[in-house]
């Protein structure tokens, strides 16, 4: 294993660990384009990530605004949840949606704040009432 996939490994086992197979050592992805996983595996994990020069706070916020002026719906949600790991609030990601409204455009903001309402209400009601939550949503098995 080169240098650069084991601290790959261990940012996304610190960041995301759900995207980890069981062995620990490749992204969990199947189908079409399943490879993609790895490549930003090596790339954006080991490659960036693991860079010195930025600590992770400031790589998370760094990546919010970018994805919030793609307008990245799908990768906003990944990345919400990675910015509370790496030391953000919920307060300062809400900041950062309303600071985004300025240079991004208030509909880039918008999709962000959705995006965000979707995954924190969901993980805040789920840590509130998790056997409720889990009922509400369809989960019966609790463990």
């Amino acid at each position: 294993m080169t240098d650069n996939r084991a601290k790959a490994l261990e940012v996304l086992q610190e960041m995301l660990p759900e995207m980890l197979g069981t062995d620990n050592d490749r992204v969990q992805t199947s189908g079409f384009a399943a490879e993609l996983g790895e490549l930003s595996l090596d790339h954006v994990f080991g490659g960036l990530w693991a860079r010195p020069g930025l600590d992770r706070r400031s790589r998370s916020l760094v990546t919010l605004g970018i994805l919030i002026a793609q307008r990245a719906t799908e990768e906003i949600k990944v990345h919400f949840p990675i910015a509370l790991r790496n030391g953000i609030t919920r307060d300062e990601l809400e900041e950062v949606v309303y600071h985004a409204a300025g240079y991004a455009g208030y509909p880039a903001a918008s999709t962000a704040r959705l995006a965000g309402q979707e995954v924190l209400d969901f993980d805040e009601a789920a840590a509130r009432d998790p056997l409720r939550h889990m009922k509400a949503t369809g989960e019966n098995n609790p463990g």
